[in-house]
């Protein structure tokens, strides 16, 4: 006698679909608590650069390491919440290679569920990154000059932004054969995005043409929307700019990624 094998069921309601992505998010945190090397990229990265950049570039240039700590410590925020949004390629990218979705394809789950786990379980990521910089940054001497209600909205978000841009991850995850190689495009994209903007200079002390580009870069908006919930100064403005650079993104890539994932793993 031969197993009978469980086909997933033709219609899965949206209760059930956000359950089953649910259950695969928890599946993901499980593997982040399992193997806590893989959060690396999001803790000792992150410090390395705040360390760095402070004490060899911040007397020159802000003229003292503490106003460059006030300056740099949130946009660094920025680029590491970008760059721990790479993980949901690679996750995804990781569970087609290694055979992960054939066994999925047998099971009673939603075809979304796999996806949706990624992108939620890499909310956990992004709180991890910006607790682990901001901790630091404090330590260092980093000081917030604003209220709580202000911090939670810079750590909302940074959350936001995260899963927005992961979805140029999800699509390149979803073209490319190997994690690697995921990992290899993404940061040649991330690196000149966030340095060819206010992060670790002021967009004035670039040429012209950069210039010109770092004043309406997404994470130029996004730097000075969270230095001012966090340190004081304009928010509206920025943050206006930022979302719609956000909305873009997401508009664009949701359904390049969604089209790349139904065709990847069927």
């Amino acid at each position: 006698m031969t197993a009978a094998v469980l086909a997933p069921p033709r219609h899965i309601s949206p209760a059930k679909a956000a359950q089953h992505g649910f259950s695969l998010a928890w599946r993901g945190i499980l593997k982040i608590r399992k193997n806590p090397e893989q959060l690396i990229d999001v803790t000792i990265q992150p410090i390395l650069f705040l360390v760095l950049f402070v004490y060899l570039f911040g007397g020159a240039v802000a003229g003292s390491t503490g106003a460059y700590l006030q300056n740099l410590a949130p946009g660094l925020l920025v680029q590491n919440t970008i760059m721990a949004s790479l993980s949901a390629g690679v996750a995804l990218n990781t569970d087609v290679s290694k055979g992960v979705f054939d066994r999925f394809r047998s099971m009673p789950i939603a075809r979304s569920a796999p996806l949706v786990g990624a992108v939620l379980a890499d909310i956990v990521r992004y709180l991890v990154a910006i607790a682990v910089l901001l901790i630091t940054a404090t330590i260092m001497g980093f000081r917030i000059h604003t209220d709580p209600g202000s911090v939670l909205v810079a750590v909302a978000v940074l959350v936001v932004a995260g899963l927005c841009f992961c979805w140029i991850a999800v699509f390149v995850g979803m073209l490319v054969s190997n994690p690697g190689s995921v990992q290899g495009i993404m940061i040649a994209f991330i690196f000149p995005l966030t340095f060819g903007s206010n992060v670790f200079v002021p967009s004035n002390t670039m040429p012209g043409w950069l210039h010109a580009w770092s004043d309406i870069s997404p994470v130029s908006l996004l730097a000075d929307a969270i230095r001012g919930l966090l340190v004081g100064g304009e928010v509206g403005g920025p943050l206006l700019g930022a979302l719609a650079w956000m909305a873009g993104v997401v508009l664009v890539f949701f359904p390049l990624a969604m089209r790349a994932y139904r065709r990847r793993v069927g």
